[in-house]
């Protein structure tokens, strides 16, 4: 392999935006945030919850609704 060529690998920080649980790990970057982690992820954790950004489900519903409405 050639020398000097390779990012340094060290140890970072990775921390969830969601829970705000921290853990270490090994990267080239700096640190790493991610929005959700193992910690509050619902298929880990087993509790389903509804994230709802900017009310898309409810725009959703509401063109649901109306297309269905339409077709009848």
């Amino acid at each position: 392999m050639k020398q000097d060529i390779h990012p340094k690998y060290t140890k970072v920080t990775v921390t969830c935006a969601n829970c705000g649980k921290d853990f270490e790990t090994r990267s080239t970057r700096s640190s790493i945030k991610v929005d959700i982690c193992s910690n509050c992820h619902p298929f880990y954790t087993g509790k389903q919850v509804l994230v709802d950004t900017a009310g898309r489900v409810e725009r959703f519903k509401k063109r649901f609704a109306k297309a269905t409405s339409q077709s009848k």
